[in-house]
């Protein structure tokens, strides 16, 4: 089914949450609603993410996206040495053991896209980079539309020179990992009202609007600033579909404020401020994935304690905002606020 993001029901495109946040049920449901669901095919090999597009395919006929991440470059390797030692007395406090060794992760990118190509799905989308003018124009050959995300206008254009059919435009309210084309890019400041035309002077494509939409008001401001959609991640955190962890659902009113952090994974993300983030954030290197695999059993131990002074806890801004309930429902709910 050809897709055009300027016809859907309702303009509202369920954000690809990777990590587990994301869920086949999810997709459904947005769907349902008359938006446009999205899989998180990031951290997942490729059989894996075909197995969840299978259990997307078996909710229905409506069309889909599964987004995907761009591999980087290796970071700095004496870098992440240091940081392993900076973070070896907490993982011996917790009693797990750190890598000692990362090897190369291009997070199953070329099995990804012969998956794609062989069976090809609705929309596909890219974070953290754009594919090859080669990679992109074979996906369109087999009919699918193509989604660059960016964060400057520098990136839209280089988005456009490669192919992309539409670009997610990603303000600085954004939850989980800004989509800067370069790991050790400072991701820009400018809010999302005022990026989305700076975007539009360089470019005629159909944008999609992110970051801190957590009502209607807010997306209806998007929408008046040039969006034909907007992609809604945090505000859906809470929805019954959600694979996020009961202790993230709850952080997301417990805790007061977010911050953008290397931490975690070496790349800017916006998350929920902790302790973790405050002991560690400002000696992270800009190393991705490294730091994502190294600090990876120190942040699956304080998920198994629901210790959230420890936990990676990604939200936008607008996380306060965030409901419980079906997640058909709260799109629904979140779109006729916006059209008042």
């Amino acid at each position: 089914m050809a897709v055009r993001l300027d016809e859907l029901a309702v303009p509202v495109i369920a954000a690809p949450m990777a990590g587990g946040a994301s869920t086949p049920e999810l997709v459904a449901a947005v769907n349902r609603a008359g938006g446009l669901g999205f899989l998180a095919a990031g951290y997942k090999s490729a059989a894996a993410m075909a197995e969840q597009i299978a259990l997307v395919r078996k909710s229905g006929d409506r069309p889909y996206g599964v987004n995907l991440f761009v591999p980087a470059p290796p970071g700095d390797a004496a870098a992440v040495a240091a940081f392993r030692e900076r973070l070896r007395p907490e993982a011996e406090r917790w009693g797990v053991e750190l890598p000692e060794e990362i090897g190369p992760d291009r997070d199953d990118w070329e099995a990804k896209l012969a998956t794609l190509l062989a069976d090809p799905v609705p929309v596909v989308s890219y974070t953290f980079g754009l594919p090859t003018a080669a990679e992109a124009a074979a996906l369109r050959a087999a009919g699918t539309l193509q989604v660059g995300t960016v964060t400057t206008p520098e990136e839209a254009r280089a988005a456009e020179g490669v192919g992309m059919d539409a670009l997610c435009v990603q303000g600085p309210e954004a939850g989980g990992h800004r989509g800067t084309h370069r790991v050790t890019d400072q991701p820009g400041d400018l809010p999302l009202l005022e990026l989305l035309p700076a975007v539009r002077a360089v470019t005629a494509l159909p944008l999609i609007a992110a970051g801190g939409l957590g009502d209607g008001p807010a997306i209806a401001a998007a929408l008046r600033a040039g969006a034909v959609a907007v992609q809604l991640g945090t505000a859906l955190l809470r929805a019954d579909e959600s694979g996020a962890s009961a202790a993230h659902r709850a952080a997301l009113t417990d805790l007061p404020e977010t911050v953008v952090t290397r931490a975690f994974t070496g790349r800017p993300a916006r998350g929920l401020r902790n302790a973790f983030i405050d002991r560690h954030g400002p000696y992270a290197p800009p190393a991705y994935p490294e730091v994502h695999h190294l600090t990876a059993p120190l942040r699956a131990a304080a998920t198994r304690r629901a210790d959230t002074t420890a936990m990676h806890l990604w939200a936008g801004t607008a996380h306060r905002l965030a409901r419980t309930g079906p997640a058909e429902q709260l799109v629904t709910e979140l779109w006729r606020s916006a059209r008042g």
